[in-house]
This record gives C-alpha cells, sequence and structure tokens, in this order.
C-alpha cells in the first residue's frame, strides 16, 4: 500500500495530482489547522502573460481554526468569470470550462469541502482511480499527538509499506523515522514539462487550470509521471 496525506488544495498545481496518481490511497489532512498565505484557498493562473491569483475569500480564517472550520464568503461567480476571460482563446477552454462552473458552484461555504470537490474532479477527468479519504471522517481518533507520529498512525492502520510527501516534506520527515516501523518514505519532486501557453515565456507550477487548457488529456496523463521519488 503506497499513501499520501495532504492538506486539500482548491485547483493546485501538477505536482499535487503527480502525487495522487502515485499511491493507492490519498489522504485529505483537513483536521489539521488552517496555514495562512498557503494554497488552501488560492492558485496561480496566467492573466495578461503573468501569474496571478484567484483567491476564494475567506471569513475569519485563523491558524487557531482546523481547516474544516473555515469558511468563505463567495465571491466565486467573480473567480469563474476571471478564468474564462483569461483562457476563453486556450484550445481545451470549450472541454474544461463546463467542469470549471461545476466546481465553482458546489453547495458549500467550507473551503476545505471546496478544495476537496476541486480536486477530486481533476482527478475523475484524468482518469486518476486513487481511492480518497478525510482524515476527519476516517481518522479523528489519531488527532492531538505529534506531526509524524500521527502520520505513522496512520500509516500503519492502513497497512502502508510506502508514504509519499512533496520535496518540502524534507524539513519535516526523516527516512530512519519511518525504516523504524518499516515504512518507506519517499519526497516526490516534480519535473515541468514545458508547453505552448499563448504567446508567453514558459510560466511553470500554476494550478492545474492552467494545464488543462493548453493541455489533452493524453499529454497530462504523460505529464504526471515526470517527477523523481527522492
Amino acid at each position: 500500500m503506497k499513501l499520501a496525506i495532504m492538506q486539500p488544495y482548491f485547483m493546485p498545481y501538477i505536482g499535487y495530482f503527480q502525487i495522487i496518481n502515485a499511491v493507492d490511497k490519498f489522504i485529505f489532512y483537513d483536521d489539521v489547522n488552517f496555514i495562512k498565505n498557503g494554497w488552501i484557498n488560492r492558485n496561480n493562473i496566467i492573466i495578461n502573460n503573468t501569474p496571478k491569483y484567484i483567491t476564494i475569500q475567506l471569513k475569519g480564517a485563523s491558524p487557531n481554526k482546523l481547516i474544516n472550520e473555515v469558511v468563505f464568503t463567495d465571491n466565486r461567480n467573480k473567480i469563474k468569470k476571471t478564468i474564462q476571460m483569461a483562457y476563453k482563446k486556450a484550445p481545451f477552454f470549450n472541454d474544461i470550462w463546463p467542469m470549471i462552473e461545476k466546481i465553482l458552484s458546489i453547495n458549500t461555504q467550507s473551503i476545505s469541502q471546496q478544495a476537496i470537490y476541486s480536486v477530486k474532479n481533476v482527478s475523475e477527468y484524468l482518469g486518476i482511480k486513487t481511492n480518497f479519504e478525510i482524515s476527519s471522517e476516517k481518522y479523528s481518533h489519531t488527532k492531538g499527538i505529534d506531526r509524524t507520529d500521527r502520520i505513522l498512525d496512520i500509516c500503519k492502520i492502513n497497512n502502508a509499506s510506502t508514504y509519499i510527501n512533496t520535496i518540502a516534506g524534507k524539513e519535516l520527515y526523516q527516512k530512519e523515522t519511518f525504516s523504524k516501523e518499516s515504512i518507506k518514505l519517499h519526497f516526490l519532486r516534480t519535473t515541468f514539462t514545458e508547453y505552448k501557453q499563448f504567446k508567453s515565456e514558459f510560466i511553470s507550477a500554476l494550478s492545474i487550470i492552467d494545464v488543462m487548457m493548453f493541455n489533452s488529456i493524453e499529454e497530462i496523463r504523460k505529464m504526471l509521471n515526470k517527477y523523481e521519488l527522492v
């Protein structure tokens, strides 16, 4: 069993989906503290050949709240219009736009639910077969312990032999700690595939929205495997 556990991000970059595609089960870590200025409620797209944020406006967000406790004030229609104007001339706009509208029309004010819904819909579009779970629904009994110990507990519950994290996780987790529990720890480093973005010089690490607007499903499926495990 290969496992990954990550906070829910809104329309994240392709590296997030590479991790999902690389594991058997992906757990949305929604019952941990909210982090300001992260990717839970925003991401970058190209507007006038420049990366710009699309941001779901939050209400009372605080590091003292869990992610699944944070709600938003609904500016999603504005975000829809921004995406539409930015990509209406993109080659795959007509294929992707109905999904964008669906994602941004879900009946919720929970940023966690909105982010999870965005990831699940994109994964389905890309044909990713990974199983999804939500930490607050299945693993709430593991709360209140050390960060690493909780991850290890969830791995053990799932009989996971491998745990995959982002490359940034190298600052948080030690391979030796996981090895002592007979679990292999890998960090995924994304290799970005260049593609044509209107007339601008290629800008990497944008929202998956940008990737989908300029590439076919087949091309994106190839990108999903362009990474290194370290």
